[in-house]
């Protein structure tokens, strides 16, 4: 009866000590993971402090004095399609249906 009260007593302090061991385990990963969740926002605001900043008022563009360049004026004109007994398929219209003719 003593040997298997003491095998008892084993048992339950090896389930204690796992248990513990278990906790600590939780608690280290848990600091791991902040660790690297640290390690990852000093390394990404290093990266940031490295990029150009924006650009200031006189690198921005400007326009020429005499416009904007390579404006055109177009007249649009529908494609007359003939008459068919079935309708066309999108790569039979050519244009998109629409004729574009340059103005001068």
């Amino acid at each position: 009866m003593e040997t298997l009260r003491i095998e008892a007593l084993t048992v339950h302090q090896q389930l204690a000590t796992g248990n513990g061991v278990s906790g600590a385990l939780l608690v280290l990963v848990g600091i791991l993971v902040v660790a690297v969740l640290i390690a990852a926002f000093a390394w990404g605001r290093r990266l940031k402090a490295r990029e150009p900043g924006p650009p200031g008022p006189e690198e921005q563009p400007r326009l020429p004095a005499d416009g904007p360049v390579g404006y055109a004026v177009e007249d649009r004109e529908p494609d007359e399609l003939a008459p068919r007994g079935q309708r066309l398929t999108p790569h039979e219209v050519k244009g998109n249906g629409i004729e574009s003719r340059r103005r001068r």
